[in-house]
């Protein structure tokens, strides 16, 4: 029995021995697995290598650790907010300035502790908006908006203040967005300084320029022909001051709530188009223009008739000057599709994009130079003058002079108030050079601000 049971033992000793090694064998064939090495021998190298590395590996990882301290630190002392939110919209991160803009009235600085929705500590809708936007575009967004504050007591209401901001938004990884936060206060503060003070000396300048006017006209018959020229002369001038002081006062007028002063009404808009051409026909005449118009023959839609018939007559006057002879004028009116005449809801919160009317200008000019096309709407701002040259070299040498300054008249702010009109009707203008005939093409974009029918 003793035998047997010595047996036994050594027996069950050499099955735990090979079980064992077995067992180390598995772990070894998973570790040469997991270094990709073809036997032991490289495998025991690539774990030396891989030693010798871990101290370099650790001065990364710090010089990476500090590296995010640094931002950190730059962000929170940046003169300008930033926050990031998750892919749910909840923040993550924000800094003091953002903070502040905001009005969260949260200790918030750095990393959040604790989630929460960014609605629920920023109640601006618009900078939700923007968040989204650039998730789901991926690509860098901005938006421009007034942060009106909410008192948190509805029974005990204070006055909080309201100012502009602007967002830059970014796309990061994992549906993470990254926003920057600007005050936009001191700007607008900056640009109603000076528009206040361009109405003030165009007010100033009106009386004196309209007596100047007046004395010369008095004096045209009185004097002799030969001297006559010199009177025409200013008369010309004072007119082309005078209309820049009244091109002025309707940018000044418009300023503001652009939508507040607007004399709305139903008004046919192809008619209107029509005379607006008649009123520059003779302008057109001398260069020998036509104007091609595309579109319904009745549009009934809701502006103020006076200021977009000043639209149209800068639009197709700009046409007119910057066409060569013998060419064509090009207006095209696209009213949306009666199905889109009313705004409506697709899904519940689901807002879709109310129906607009599409009005564009062509013409076959030389179009606008990329260095001008950013500048095109801006106040003051004129082309290249070799462009207004060569297309009106036709128009100069067979036109009366009295027509020929008329043509050539420019204040630079023709475009600028056609913006500032549109804005204020609540549409987009767009200046570009069209891909097929090379001529300025501006498209403007109006939305239905009121309803609208066919005639």
């Amino acid at each position: 029995m003793a035998i047997v049971a010595y047996l036994l033992g050594v027996a069950t000793g050499a099955l735990l021995l090979i079980w064992q090694r077995q067992k180390q064998r598995r772990r070894e064939q998973r570790l040469v697995g997991m270094l990709q090495a073809s036997d032991w021998a490289t495998a025991l190298g690539q774990v030396e290598r891989l030693v010798e590395k871990q101290p370099q590996q650790q001065r990364q990882l710090r010089s990476l650790g500090t590296s995010r301290d640094t931002l950190e630190r730059i962000l929170q002392t940046a003169p300008i907010g930033y926050l990031q939110v998750d892919e749910e919209n909840q923040l993550i991160w924000c800094n003091d300035q953002a903070n502040r803009l905001l009005k969260m009235n949260q200790p918030l600085t750095g990393s959040v502790q604790r989630r929460r929705l960014l609605l629920e500590v920023a109640r601006s809708y618009e900078l939700d908006a923007l968040i989204e936007e650039t998730r789901e575009k991926q690509i860098s967004c901005r938006r421009e908006w007034m942060l009106y504050q909410i008192s948190p007591d509805p029974l005990h209401p204070k006055e909080e203040p309201t100012y502009p901001l602007r967002g830059y938004a970014i796309p990061l990884g994992g549906g993470e967005v990254g926003v920057f936060l600007e005050n936009r206060q001191e700007a607008a503060l900056l640009v109603q300084q000076r528009d206040r003070w361009t109405s003030d000396v165009a007010h100033e300048l009106k009386t004196p320029l309209t007596s100047i006017r007046l004395v010369a006209e008095t004096l045209q018959p009185r004097v002799a022909d030969s001297q006559r020229r010199w009177l025409d002369r200013l008369v010309n001038e004072t007119i082309r001051l005078s209309n820049l002081v009244e091109d002025l006062l309707n940018l000044s007028r418009l300023q503001g709530d652009q939508s507040q002063g607007l004399a709305l009404k139903s008004v046919d808009l192809p008619q209107l188009i029509q005379q607006a051409w008649l009123s520059l026909e003779p302008l057109a005449q001398v260069k020998h223009l036509e104007l091609e118009y595309e579109g319904p023959d009745q549009y009934l839609a809701t502006l103020d008739e006076t200021l977009f018939h000043r639209v149209l007559l800068n639009l197709i006057d700009n046409a007119i000057k910057h066409s060569p002879g013998y060419a064509t004028v090009y207006v095209r009116l696209t009213p949306p599709p009666p199905d889109r005449d009313k705004t409506t809801l697709s899904a519940p919160d689901v807002y879709v994009d109310p129906p607009s009317l599409l009005l564009e200008v062509m013409d076959r000019g030389p179009g606008f130079s990329s260095k001008d096309l950013p500048h095109i709407f801006d106040r003051f701002y004129r082309a290249d003058p070799a462009r207004s040259r060569s297309s009106s070299a036709l128009g100069s040498q067979t036109m009366p002079p009295t027509v020929a300054s008329e043509v050539n008249r420019g204040t630079g702010l023709g475009l600028a108030i056609v913006y500032q009109i549109v804005e204020a009707h609540g549409g987009t203008i767009i200046a570009a050079n069209h891909p097929d005939s090379g001529g300025a093409w501006l498209t403007l974009r109006l939305p239905l601000i009121a309803p609208t029918e066919y005639a």
